[in-house]
């Protein structure tokens, strides 16, 4: 036996099923009360998404997936060889050739300033 609520109706039970099916199902253009509904940014408003120095940030985070923990600390060549074990692109591996010889890096910010890319946390010995 199915049970069935008798306080509407079927055809507004049908209705009411509808309405909340996006909700209940997680399908986009669900019902939503219009004050959930973020507003867009004025014309005379900055852009919010907007993070200063992202792109930076990027490039940083980029090279930094290059820079194996076990290659640290380490000097030119270390920093290389474990940049090629981990499939180094190009350019990454030619930023690392640029690299003073002799000195030994600890992070990967001191290897960034060394190449002129920003300001070291400390300084390499």
């Amino acid at each position: 036996m199915e049970r069935v609520s008798n306080k509407h109706g079927t055809r507004l039970d049908e209705e009411m099923k509808q309405e909340v099916r996006g909700n209940v199902q997680g399908i986009a253009g669900g019902r939503a009360e219009e004050w959930k509904t973020p507003e867009p940014a004025g014309e005379d408003q900055p852009e919010a998404s907007r993070v200063p120095d992202m792109d930076n940030h990027a490039d940083l985070t980029r090279f930094g997936r290059y820079i194996g923990l076990s290659s640290m600390p380490g000097d030119r060549a270390g920093l290389r060889r474990g940049a090629e074990i981990l499939g180094a692109p190009d350019d990454v591996l030619a930023d690392l050739d640029r690299l003073p010889e002799g000195v030994v890096f600890h992070t990967v910010t001191e290897i960034w300033a060394a190449l002129g890319r920003g300001a070291a946390e400390r300084l390499p010995q």
